[in-house]
């Protein structure tokens, strides 16, 4: 009887990280890094991590729009422009990916392996104390 249980669970588990999946490939594309540079100068580049996240580095011409302000400012995102979005790993920005996607925003991009995995140029802003 337990080994049902197991395997209903893990059915149930493997279900929903498929129909995540599908559902995400409608409309999201998630870009290395190569890709990611090809296009963003062209695009809306915008990093969804906190603003204190955002001050200790972040990739050269990108906005701060923190995911938990993303709905409240969705007025300052052009949806017919491409949009370029980047977090810490790539779950944020997926998140908010999905917002920008349920309000009719169409060409959304995200960095796959996120800020975190970013070789390129960045810029900071340091603070003196």
């Amino acid at each position: 009887m337990i080994w049902y249980i197991i395997i209903l669970l893990l059915a149930v588990f493997i279900g929903y990280y498929l129909f995540v999946y599908f559902r995400q490939k409608k409309y999201l594309t998630f870009l290395n890094q190569e890709e990611f540079i090809e296009g963003y100068r062209k695009a809306q580049l915008i990093d969804v991590r906190e603003p204190n996240e955002y001050e200790r580095g972040h990739i050269r011409g990108a906005r701060n729009i923190p995911l938990t302000q993303l709905k409240q400012s969705l007025a300052a995102i052009r949806p017919d422009k491409p949009v370029y979005l980047y977090c810490q790993n790539h779950n944020r920005s997926t998140r908010a990916a999905h917002i920008l996607y349920k309000n009719k925003y169409e060409n959304i991009n995200v960095l796959h392996g996120g800020f975190k995995k970013w070789t390129g140029k960045i810029s900071s802003k340091t603070r003196s104390y």
